[in-house]
């Protein structure tokens, strides 16, 4: 009769315990909340009079920026204006529109609303639909 009641109260401690620890487990971490302007002032990049501006957020550093810009160049016309800013060479403006991710690229029509914008590696489909409704 005492193991048992020995027994019960050593289960008893070890769920006690189990829910001490589970308590103590820090929270996963939370996923990373990128922000995008809304607005951008045409007068901060080159061809401001472009009907559509295509800009490309990057680092020197990031290992997928080159693979968006690749597919951002073949956009550039009379009508679509491209640039690519990078966090080194453009602080300034990195900081002025908040980015705080790599690479961030903004879709803005003539006015600077931002029509879209895409976080990390992004398809030409989903560019060229956004440069469409710009």
């Amino acid at each position: 009769m005492e193991r048992l009641i020995i027994l019960i109260v050593l289960m008893g401690l070890a769920v006690v315990l189990a829910l001490v620890l589970q308590r103590r487990r820090p929270d996963p971490p939370s996923a990373p909340s990128y922000r995008a302007p809304r607005q951008l002032d045409r007068d901060d990049f080159t061809s401001p009079t472009a009907p559509t501006l295509v800009v490309v957020f990057a680092s020197e550093t990031c290992e997928s920026c080159p693979g968006v810009w690749e597919l951002v160049v073949p956009l550039e016309s009379e009508s679509v204006a491209v640039q690519r800013l990078t966090v080194q060479a453009d602080t300034d403006l990195h900081e002025r529109y908040r980015i705080d991710g790599v690479p961030t690229t903004v879709v803005a029509a003539a006015d600077g609303v931002v029509v879209k914008a895409f976080f990390g590696p992004l398809t030409a489909d989903d560019l060229i639909d956004a440069v469409g409704r710009a």
